[in-house]
């Protein structure tokens, strides 16, 4: 095959279930063995990812391809917009930050990308056999449809039959496929293949006649009825559930402090998949507490959100519970915000010219400047009580920090990388924890702290762990679509029919 056939999953709203069903379609696909790739023309999140090549995409996408057992590749998500107010974002292409934007501009220049986003999807297509497509929010926005690039304005692009998905979980599903389908003009309708629920929860058999009276009023068959799987996948940041975590029920409590503009919180997944740690995110000084440690993650606006902390008490509470020796780890923003300034000379951080005081828990200084860091990083840390652990992550910022004092750990090239200051600890490192050596020298210090036996846990790797999930959220989707007419809508023959006809 030449050039790739594709599949096309458009969702109702936001929060359907588009990503987690595109990576199981990948894992299906792959697993039946086909090459795969995942494409999403224009993603909004603060969630991203750094390539090999030092390019910034989406972590869904990133998400996909290991579904799909690739590696990620910025020709997946050539437009990542990643906002940075209520009404403007960071407009990221291919790769390469092309500027900042009010939604208003964004909108009026959207369309001009097409080249470029054509151009990442076929370059793809000329390299692997099934492109599995995800839309964003819904194709029927009437007042956006005009300008639509990344629904059944790509699927018309790129010839794509499309899956239509509504969220049951959150009620009135019929309503929500129904008239998502008669919103759409006569053409965009006929791409539509069939329809499919997602986190279903009960007995199937009650839901069965609502299902023939979808079909009779959509004249549209309905491909499966997927039920609410557990799978522990990354979420899209905006909808994510793990962010509403606020009580700890392990023996370990880390607090993570949700910063309004939080950004690549999938950085502590493997604390959470920890049996000793009990994550929750925090956004009080009551919900703050006495946690064994605090982590500051990062954040798309870290002069925002520093006065937000300012403002709300917690720079305060975090201070006084440093101040006692509880430990404090600073993640990229999070690591910028503990030191002793926060320059913005130009006003690019923030939107105008300011110096801000940091929390004044590491001896550092930060400066704004236009000109993003993304790369891609293996480093040791030689900050005790974590010294040799090894951490492979990526860089994504625009601060450059002057230290004073002991870094956190060492880069490959042996340049030293953050700073640590007694209990405290930063770096710009994302992803620091995916190894899984310093998640377990991590929780091991913080069971000496408390007088737990840290041998009482054996957690398995976050790559095996993945894995499983992937597997897990395959196999429940396997069970629960037609895949026959999945592939007899993109002119495929199932992988049995093809084995014999080969």
């Amino acid at each position: 095959m030449s050039k790739a056939t594709c599949i096309m999953v458009q969702g109702t709203m936001s929060g359907a279930g588009k990503s987690l069903l595109c990576a199981a379609l990948c894992r299906i696909f792959a697993q039946d063995g086909w090459r795969v790739a995942p494409f999403k023309s224009q993603n909004m999140a603060l969630n991203s990812f750094v390539t090999r090549d030092g390019l910034e995409m989406g972590r869904a996408q990133v998400v996909q391809a290991q579904a799909a057992g690739v590696e990620p590749d910025v020709r997946m998500n050539p437009i990542l917009l990643k906002p940075s107010s209520d009404i403007g974002s960071q407009v990221i292409v291919n790769g390469e930050v092309r500027g900042q934007m009010p939604a208003a501009e964004y909108f009026r220049r959207k369309k001009q990308l097409i080249p470029d986003i054509l151009a990442a999807y076929n370059s793809l297509a000329e390299d692997f056999d099934i492109i599995v497509i995800e839309g964003a929010g819904s194709p029927a926005e009437i007042n956006l449809k005009a300008d639509d690039i990344v629904n059944m304005g790509l699927a018309k692009l790129v010839d794509a039959p499309v899956l239509l998905v509504g969220d049951i979980d959150r009620g009135g599903v019929f309503a929500q496929l129904f008239g998502t389908v008669e919103l759409l003009e006569p053409d965009e309708r006929a791409r539509i293949k069939g329809l499919v629920i997602n986190k279903f929860r009960g007995d199937v058999g009650i839901l069965r006649p609502g299902l023939a009276m979808l079909e009779e009023k959509t004249h549209l068959p309905v491909f499966g009825v997927v039920p609410y799987l557990k799978a522990d996948i990354e979420d899209e940041d905006s909808l994510s559930d793990r962010l509403q975590v606020k009580n700890a029920v392990k023996p370990l409590d880390a607090a993570i402090v949700r910063l309004p503009h939080i950004s690549n919180f999938t950085d502590f997944m493997p604390l959470e998949q920890h049996p000793l740690l009990g994550v929750r995110y925090v956004q009080t000084t009551r919900e703050l507490g006495a946690p064994d440690c605090v982590i500051l993650p990062g954040t798309k606006n870290t002069v925002d959100d520093l006065l937000w902390l300012r403002q709300c008490g917690l720079e305060a509470a975090i201070s006084k519970l440093a101040q006692r020796g509880t430990p404090v780890l600073g993640v990229c923003g999070g690591y910028q915000m503990l030191g002793q300034t926060l320059a913005d000379p130009e006003g690019t951080e923030s939107g105008r010219p300011q110096t801000l005081r940091g929390l004044g828990l590491l001896p550092t200084q930060t400066t704004f400047a236009a000109e993003k860091r993304r790369t891609q990083s293996q480093a040791t840390v030689t900050a005790e009580p974590f010294a040799g652990a090894h951490l492979t992550g990526y860089e994504i910022h625009t601060g450059r920090t002057t230290v004073q004092g002991a870094p956190f750990c060492t880069l490959a090239d042996g340049t030293p990388e953050g700073c640590v200051q007694g209990q405290v600890f930063g770096t710009y490192l994302h992803g620091l924890f995916d190894s899984g050596e310093l998640t377990e020298q991590f929780a091991a210090y913080l069971c000496r702290r408390k007088g737990i036996d840290p041998a009482a846990a054996a957690p398995i790797s976050m790559q095996e762990y993945r894995t499983q999930q992937l597997d897990l959220l395959a196999d429940g989707v396997r069970h629960n679509l037609d895949l026959a007419a999945v592939y007899a809508a993109m002119g495929l023959a199932q992988p049995a029919e093809r084995g014999n006809d080969q």
